[in-house]
């Protein structure tokens, strides 16, 4: 069976009722702000992919391109496709919002904004990493092409 995602909405109920009520917002912040470090340590990774894979195609992307068309056009594309990842990660996941932006009139409000936020940064990050798994594999594509026709 499907388990069904909670609204923002809801899931700031259940933390707040979860950490005992109002009175310890700060530590349903806490929680809900490791979120975040997850999504950051996560994010960092593609960006050292990201570099290392264009690193990469600098020194060996002419050699590479040079075996067929396949290898030129898959090359191409991967790298495009890293770099839209790359540009998407720096504008949108590890843009800086803190916290303090969210505050609302009360904890329940306030919570679901830092929700909603972390939300968005999650599919953010859902796509940088689709959008770099295709270039990965563009590029690897283009690599096993220079391997199979080089004598």
């Amino acid at each position: 069976m499907r388990k069904q995602f909670l609204r923002p909405e809801e899931e700031a109920r259940h933390i707040l009722a979860l950490f005992n009520g109002p009175e310890s917002f700060v530590r349903c912040l806490e929680f809900v702000r490791h979120h975040f470090d997850v999504i950051q340590a996560r994010s960092q990774l593609l960006l050292t992919l990201s570099t290392l894979a264009l690193t990469i195609t600098g020194f060996s992307g002419v050699k590479i391109a040079q075996t067929n068309m396949f290898a030129r056009y898959s090359m191409a594309m991967g790298i495009v496709f890293v770099l839209i990842a790359m540009v998407i990660l720096l504008l949108g996941g590890l843009r800086i919002r803190w916290m303090t932006l969210f505050l609302g009139d009360e904890p329940e409000e306030t919570l679901i904004r830092v929700i909603r936020y972390r939300n968005l940064k999650t599919r953010l990050y859902f796509w940088e990493l689709t959008l770099l798994v295709i270039g990965l594999g563009s590029y690897v594509a283009s690599v096993v092409t220079y391997l199979l026709y080089t004598p």
